[in-house]
Formats: C-alpha cells, structure tokens, sequence
C-alpha cells in the first residue's frame, strides 16, 4: 500500500501544528466560533448535536493494520470505544471534545493519516473498489490512479473553494464496485481491442436531494490526459457552477443546466491549453506510483482445499459465511474474506475497539497486515489462504465480526441521523435495528436473496437511500414526528439506478412492516431465483404500492393515505414460511 514520502509527511505534520494553534485560540477565545468554523471543517470537526465529530481520510478504503489499531487507540482513549465507517470508506469518531483534536490528530499523523478534505467545498478523499488489486474480475488497478488523484487534489490552490463538495470514484473491474455512476466525476480503467489502458469518464452524477446517474463525458481517454482531463472538468464547474444556491451547487445541476455535449464542448475547450502540458503522465510517475501497490508474496498453492469442503457439508453456520462473506480471489488458492460489521442490535457499520484490534489481529495473523473499508460498511481482508478460512471464521466469529449477512437483508447501509446529525430528520440507527431485528432469521433472509436496502435521515442521502433497492428517507414534517418516505428500483453498479417514491411516508413504528409487505409482493411475483431488483423493474412499482397501502398499518397513518383494495394475503408470510 502507498507509504507517505517527505512531502506528505511534511504537509500533515505542519498542518497538526496550525490546527493546534487555531483551537488553542479558540479555547482562549481569540477566535469566536464563525470565524474558526471555515478553520476545524478544513481538518474534517464537525459540530453536532452532542459533540464534535471527526471525520478522518481513508484513501481508497485502504488500511494497514497498524492504522486501524490507531483508530481503536482514538476510540478508547478520546471517544465511546467505538467508531464509525462510512459510506465513503472513511471513519468518523462521534463523541470528541474540541480540546482534544489538537492530539487526536498527532496521533493520526504519526500513522501516515489526517482528516484534510474531509469537509468543504474541496474535492473530498478518493474513494475506489474495495477488491481492487485481487478482484477477479479485474481489468487494471484503479489503485495508482487515485493515489494520483489524491496527490493532485490535496491542498490543490485553484480548487480549495468550489462551489461545493466534489467526489471523484475509480474502478477497474468488470463489475463496477465503485459507484461511480453517482460521483461527481466517475472513472472506469478499461481497455481497447488494442489492449491500450485508458479511462471512460462519468460526469454529473451524485445523490442528494436531486439524485443523477452520471453521463459519460469520454469513452476513452488515453490514461496519461487523466490529470489534465479532470482539471479541465473542476475549472468548467468552478467557474460555472451557481454559487447563490447551496442545493443547485453541485456539478450534476450545472451539467443538467446545460447538457452533457455543450458541457461537454466547454471541457474539451478548456483541455486545449492543458491537454500535453505539466500535468501529463509519465511512464516513469505511473511505474512510481503503481510501484507501492505491488502484489505480496503468494505462495503456490491449489486453488482446492479438501478440508474446506468437508467442513462446510458438517457445519451449516460455517457454510453460510463462505457462501456469502467470502468472495473470489484472481491467484489460485486464495479469497476475498468481507468482515461484517451488522451483527443484529449492532448500528450498521460501528465497530468497538476491541472489534478493530481484532480485525488488526486477523490481518496480520492472514492477510498481510492490510484491510479495506467497503461502501457497504464493512472490512475486508483481501488476501486469505483458503486452508486458513476455517480458522479465521472462528476468531471472527468470536470477535462479532462473521455474521453471514453480506448482500443479505440485515446487511443494510445506515447514515448516523438523528441521533448525532444536525441535519436529519429522523433517527437512522435506531431504525435499522428494528428492521434487523424483525427480520433476523438467515433462512429467511437467504431465500430473499440479495437485496441492497439504504437508510438516510434526511434527502442529503448519506445512506445513499437513492439507489437502494428499497430506499428509506427520512423526512421533514414539522411536530409530527418522525416520518419516511420509501422508494424502490435504486440500484448502484453496472446499471445504476435512482428509485421512485411509492407514495405518502410512514411514520418511524409503520417502516418495518411496510418493507414486510413489499417482501411478500416480491416473494409472490418473482420468477424463480430472479432478485429483488430484477422483479421490481419487470413488474414496476405498482403491484408493491397497492399491498402496502391496502389496508392501515399499525403504528400510526399519515393523513391522506390512499386506500386501495386489499391485496390477496390473509397472514404475513413471515410468519408462515418461518
């Protein structure tokens, strides 16, 4: 994995030093609150509704040992003893006190981390696939473009205040793993007949309150322009995107404004002055960079280990987790092991410290001391023996880190909401608990199938609610409670997606038995082993709409509800099939 060099070391340790002496002036009150506002969201504090939280830089999702160590270390010593991960493969500490940040982040820097442009109107930490490297699938290593990107962006002078936040995702698979269809800017590492690498270019897309599939900019573009190529994009934004409207700022507004061929055109303008100058790649920097992601030292061993497959016919549980936690690895005997961290009555994507030190323990003991954060919010160890399988699943079985969930119902994204955010407007966790806890029942949540469901307190859909296969948001409706709208046929990856709203919300009781009964549509509806998504985009949304709102649902009911005739149910099939 990359390994900072003087000059990364450098700029975040001279960056601790002025944050430290920006808060001790803010504790002393030299600085009243507006004014070191713009100062701590520079280094990722954020003011919530308890206390300061920080989020904290994991390029690309990927993490040395020694680093998530380092953030069980935080989580004891200055938070609850537990931590955060994201959707954007970032960590976020929930409960800090200001006048600790100053170390917290010393002690970051001492493991090659920081939390600089984590917040504001930067570009924000380049996120990628969390298999890249060892996917299958693969076709080059988007590895050595971000930490490119990453290099260029930070503290990069033109684009320190966009018109507001910009997220860039890469990918190098078949599959796209990235979600790069709802970035800002989304890049594919392909190759042509010619067997010539080069970059597609997704612009425009993002979530939110207006959710966009991106559109594709370039098809090809040589993979040495990819610099210059997205600096000509960033400039187009930042001298055109609206600045008077925090909510039509993003770039997806500017390229729907005017279109994606003279938006276009306005990018391939700007690209002439830049296209074959400085910030042109080289073999040489390409060979640099690529050269910190080399592969470790596989041995040579069969991809069939007899003990694996014996051991899975006597042991159901253990079977479960290598059908759904584990995941193919392109050298021979070898796979992808995806720690799941939505244990049931768990906040999805919390992890304890002692959880962290374990999953540092399971890395070092069999994966060469490195693990990645999903989008999904879990860890991954990338590179495990298949004859060690056994053994890792009980440590991780002992740790809470092997529930056999992964693509299942339970493993379900939540954003903080409520709770923590001043933003929300409806609690996310605690939800999620509840709809984990109604459904908790693996037989049950295999014969559904794979199924993505996202949770958000608020439109700003940090639980990227919008491309969920059942999207849950939470809504403002001021001293009624707490209410959710849903929405269904959101989908990220190869033929990504934004769901549509099925119709008027439901309060915070109501959510759990409303995804019930679009379960039971689905169940009856499918065709064999079709997905959920797949039969939501055969049938449409009607079908699911008409039960749902066939008859009152406990829990309370929203004014104005339509009513339909009921559905032909008589009793929940939770309760019949289980």
């Amino acid at each position: 994995m990359y390994r900072y060099d003087q000059y990364d070391q450098q700029i975040v340790n001279e960056r601790v030093a002025q944050y430290r002496d920006q808060v001790r002036r803010r504790l002393s009150d030299e600085l009243a609150e507006a004014e070191f506002r713009p100062l701590r969201l520079q280094n990722g504090l954020y003011m919530q509704i308890h206390a300061y939280m920080l989020r904290i830089a994991v390029p690309y999702g990927l993490l040395s040992s020694r680093q998530l160590r380092m953030f069980a270390h935080i989580a004891r010593k200055y938070d609850r003893d537990y931590g955060h991960f994201t959707t954007r493969q970032n960590m976020q500490f929930n409960w800090l006190k200001l006048e600790d940040t100053p170390e917290i982040l010393a002690d970051l820097a001492s493991v090659e981390m920081h939390a600089i442009q984590t917040s504001g109107n930067c570009i924000r930490n380049i996120t990628s696939d969390e298999y890249a490297g060892v996917a299958a699938d693969e076709v080059a290593d988007p590895r050595p473009y971000a930490e490119i990107l990453r290099q260029w962006s930070t503290f990069h002078p033109e684009f320190a205040y966009l018109p507001r936040k910009f997220k860039i995702a890469v990918s190098g698979a078949k599959e796209d793993r990235a979600a790069i269809a709802v970035h800002d800017i989304g890049l594919s590492v392909i190759k042509n007949a010619q067997g010539e690498v080069g970059i597609r270019v997704l612009v425009g897309g993002g979530l939110g309150r207006t959710p966009i599939i991106g559109s594709v900019i370039c098809e090809f573009l040589p993979w040495r322009h990819v610099m210059t190529y997205i600096e000509a994009i960033v400039r187009v934004y930042n001298q055109y995107g609206r600045r008077d409207n925090i909510y039509k700022a993003r770039i997806k507004i500017l390229v729907k404004a005017l279109g994606i061929e003279e938006f276009k055109r306005q990018v391939e303008a700007e690209w002439v002055d830049l296209k074959d100058g400085l910030g042109t790649l080289t073999n040489e920097e390409l060979n640099r960079v690529s050269s910190y992601f080399t592969a470790p030292a596989y041995e040579k061993i069969t991809d069939v280990d007899p003990d694996l497959a014996s051991y899975k016919s006597e042991n159901k549980a253990f079977a479960n987790w290598l059908d759904q936690n584990v995941k193919p690895h392109r050298h021979p005997g070898y796979a992808i092991v995806v720690l799941s961290l939505k244990k049931t009555g768990a906040a999805p994507g919390d992890a304890s410290a002692e959880q962290m030190d374990a999953a540092a323990d399971l890395a070092d003991q069999f994966s060469f001391g490195e693990l990645r954060i999903t989008h999904k919010q879990n860890l991954v160890l990338a590179d495990v023996k298949k004859s060690d399988l056994i053994t890792l699943w009980k440590i991780a079985t002992a740790n809470g880190l092997a529930s056999p969930n992964i693509g299942l119902l339970s493993d379900m994204i939540s954003c903080p909401g409520a709770e923590f955010c001043t933003l929300a407007n409806a609690r996310s966790i605690p939800l999620a608990k509840m709809i984990a806890a109604r459904f908790d029942n693996l037989d049950f949540q295999h014969d559904i199938g794979e199924i993505e469901l996202n949770i958000s307190g608020c439109m700003n859909a940090c639980g990227h609610n919008p491309v969920g296969n059942i999207g849950i948001t939470g809504v403002e409706k001021k001293d009624h409670g707490e209410w959710f709208q849903v929405s269904l046929g959101g989908s990220k990856g190869n033929n990504s997606s934004i769901g549509k709203i099925i119709g008027p919300s439901f309060s915070f009781n109501q959510v759990p038995e409303v995804i019930d009964r679009l379960l039971q549509v689905y169940l009856r509806e499918r065709i064999e082993a079709e997905r959920f998504i797949d039969t939501v985009r055969r049938i449409g949304i009607k079908p699911f709409k008409e039960y749902v709102y066939a008859t009152e649902i406990a829990g309370g009911q929203e004014e104005g509800i339509s009513v339909f005739k009921p559905a032909p149910y008589s009793v929940p099939f939770y309760s019949q099939r289980f």
